[in-house]
């Protein structure tokens, strides 16, 4: 980091972004955007770097931008309670897409077994299970 912080690129490279996604969240308001001295460049703190990677960690665990929202409102850690909430409601999504997409594992397998199974069909089961949604 220079002296004087960082420039929105040089924010972007240490947190393992695109500019544009800097901008996109000063734009949601998860970041703050620094003042600016007439004929200078914006310039970043580290604690911008720690909130963007901050926001890019809670998005790898699924985590909305609402919710990292209110995360970061919480950030000290000390109200464990409304954390946990939300922690709570984001597994209990995620458990409910994982049963989705075993679901469709199981209908897809099913699907292939009966395509090879039944090579001499004139339609594979494949094609006339999506056409008419049969499974």
């Amino acid at each position: 980091m220079h002296g004087a912080g960082f420039t929105i690129g040089e924010l972007a490279q240490a947190a393992g972004v695109g500019v544009e996604t800097i901008r996109y969240y000063e734009r949601r308001g998860l970041v703050s955007q620094p003042g600016k001295a007439p004929g200078s460049y914006r310039r970043y703190g580290a604690g911008h770097v720690g909130r963007v990677r901050f926001i890019k960690r809670a998005q790898a665990l699924g985590f909305s931008l609402e919710e990292i929202a209110s995360l970061l409102e919480l950030e000290d850690g000390t109200d464990r309670r409304s954390i946990r909430r939300i922690a709570t409601q984001r597994l209990d999504e995620t458990r409910r897409r994982i049963a989705g997409l075993q679901g469709i594992e199981r209908v897809l397998g099913h699907l292939l077994h009966d395509c090879e199974a039944h090579a001499r069909a004139q339609r594979c089961p494949i094609i006339a299970a999506i056409a008419g949604g049969d499974r």
